[in-house]
């Protein structure tokens, strides 16, 4: 009997130590960036602005986008608990019509996966 209560007592504090272990959290300012109404050839460079609110270290490992047009930068170094970064991404706007894009961050987050978006139009200077 003194086994039993020694091991299920063993066992309760190794569970209580894996929920108290650190981790970090991303937290995005918006998951959309609309661009609007924007003319062919206009910079097509917008920033996600994200804070770490966990208490680990933050390390983005991939970020990808749905297609070839939409270019995304991701940060280099880890981001610290309480400290701001940036996905940069560039969207090629020489392309006319619409937008919707996805982009897909992987990180050691709580949440590993997020999907941003852009949306908007893009048309053609001069066009009705």
């Amino acid at each position: 009997m003194m086994k039993k209560t020694v091991l299920m007592l063993f066992v309760g504090l190794l569970s209580l130590g894996v929920y108290a272990q650190e981790t970090a959290k991303i937290e995005f300012k918006s998951e959309t960036i609309d661009y609007g109404e924007i003319e062919r050839g206009s910079d097509g460079v917008r920033v996600f602005e994200f804070t770490n609110t966990g208490d680990a270290p933050l390390v983005i490992s991939n970020v990808r986008s749905s297609c070839g047009c939409t270019i995304p930068k991701k940060p280099e170094e880890p981001i610290m608990p309480g400290k701001t970064g940036q996905i940069e991404v560039k969207y090629d706007t020489n392309r006319v019509g619409p937008i919707r894009k996805a982009i897909t961050v992987t990180s050691n987050a709580d949440t590993p996966t997020k999907v941003l978006k852009i949306k908007g139009n893009v048309k053609n200077p001069g066009a009705k």
